[in-house]
């Protein structure tokens, strides 16, 4: 396995990431961007990398953390499904149960 797949909410969380980013630092944004990607590739070549949280999801998720954000993914699709890409101080359970 080596693609990904973004779910439509993972899009939407990479742009929001992006944006909120950019309007302190351009710069900064697109190393954050560039830096979850890579992530992103990365767990799709290594799917079992992340960590199974049992207390945050109901569903068998995978979490990777990149600077203060996880990624969100199911190790068993192929590709491998980002689901969310969430900052880590929210309340990822709760944004998780609304998928």
């Amino acid at each position: 396995m080596s693609r990904f797949l973004l779910t439509e909410a993972a899009k939407s969380d990479l742009e929001g990431i992006h944006d909120f980013i950019f309007l302190d630092s351009p710069g900064a944004a697109a190393r954050v961007r560039t830096a979850l990607r890579d992530a992103m590739r990365r767990l799709a070549r290594n799917p079992r990398l992340g960590h199974l949280r049992a207390d945050l999801a109901d569903e068998p998720l995978r979490f990777w953390q990149v600077y203060s954000y996880l990624i969100v993914y199911r190790a068993e699709s192929d590709p491998l499904q980002v689901v969310r890409v969430l900052h880590a101080s929210r309340d990822v359970r709760t944004l998780l149960q609304g998928d």
